[in-house]
């Protein structure tokens, strides 16, 4: 495939994603549980047909090494989506999310023993700088912007502390499975298909913890207005239809990033991962009308120039327009 496809299917399927995401947490803050399980769910069947041959197929990483990868993986999805929940708007949520090279740092040098360059710390003192910038302004907007009176605004306030808090935890947790599934590749060769239906097929009994949850938003989901959907004239409920372009958005969005990966070099796919969530996150602050003053402008330009300059994606633009015109693989 060519990798203007990818790119295309990278941009068209995440930030669409993310429009959908929102449209579900605008109506329903807490339907975090019902996405996750929604997505695992799709990505584990098609895996178990294309993938995994309907069982018959042996992994070629030991499973008892999936299983703790599983465990993170599930953690990590479960938290992000409930942070939504906890007065996290989402651009912050976005912008936070993009903080992932602060852990991965922090983590490979504590447990990896990694060693820096200069220019490595002053991108991610860039990236620290913005997250901290864009963060401080929310925690000022929710404390003036939250209730009538102090006793509303002081528990919408600590509420949204908790949301920021079970974000570290799961930037620290991804860092950490980041370092894990480095190692188990290295050991086992890279299998980065298997990675993903396993890493969605085994959690899936996890879900059973959370199914009051997920059965009660799928009583209000039913409830909604009825909605035509274009071209087919199905008419279902309008939140079962965003919950479902959620998840096909998600699988176009990671088998667009799989397929860059397979075209194009490491830092390339990271050049347009980056810029698709700038992307999204102007469209999240235009389209949704989320409040965005000029402090979250630039701590929002700290995050994404330190990122550029992490990956050094500045000399890897002459391989984008190379990988850009190579012509595609023949299968």
């Amino acid at each position: 495939m060519h990798p203007a496809v990818a790119v295309g299917l990278v941009f068209g399927g995440c930030c669409s994603n993310v429009v959908f995401l929102e449209l579900l947490a605008r109506r329903f803050p807490g339907c975090g549980n019902i996405v996750t399980f929604s997505q695992f769910l799709f990505i584990a069947v098609e895996g178990f047909i294309f993938k995994a041959n309907f069982g018959r197929k042996r992994p070629a990483i030991p499973i008892r090494y999936y299983l703790i990868m599983v465990a993170m993986f599930f953690t990590v999805s479960v938290v992000n989506n409930y942070a939504l929940n906890l007065n996290i708007a989402m651009p912050l949520h976005m912008i936070f999310r993009s903080g992932s090279l602060i852990a991965s740092m922090a983590l490979g040098i504590i447990i990896l023993k990694k060693r820096y360059s200069v220019s490595k710390y002053t991108s991610i003192a860039l990236v620290s700088v913005g997250i901290f910038t864009c963060t401080f302004m929310s925690a000022k907007q929710v404390a003036s912007d939250s209730g009538l009176n102090e006793e509303d605004g002081l528990r919408a306030f600590m509420w949204w502390l908790l949301g920021i808090a079970a974000l570290t935890f799961a930037l620290l947790m991804s860092a950490r499975m980041g370092i894990f599934q480095e190692t188990l590749y290295k050991q086992f060769g890279k299998h980065s298909k298997e990675a993903l239906f396993y890493n969605h097929a085994l959690p899936l009994p996890g879900f059973l913890l959370l199914a009051p949850n997920i059965y009660h938003h799928a009583v209000l989901f039913s409830q909604s207005e009825p909605f035509q959907v274009p071209v087919i004239g199905l008419t279902l409920p309008i939140m079962w239809f965003y919950l479902l372009m959620n998840v096909i958005t998600q699988y176009v969005c990671i088998r667009g990033v799989f397929i860059l990966t397979t075209e194009c070099t490491s830092l390339t796919v990271t050049l347009v991962v980056t810029l698709r969530k700038f992307v999204s996150l102007i469209f999240s602050i235009l389209y949704f009308r989320n409040p965005f003053t000029a402090w979250h402008w630039l701590g929002t330009f700290f995050v994404f120039v330190g990122t550029l300059m992490y990956t050094e994606v500045w000399n890897s633009l002459g391989p984008l327009l190379a990988c850009w015109r190579k012509r595609p693989k023949q299968e």
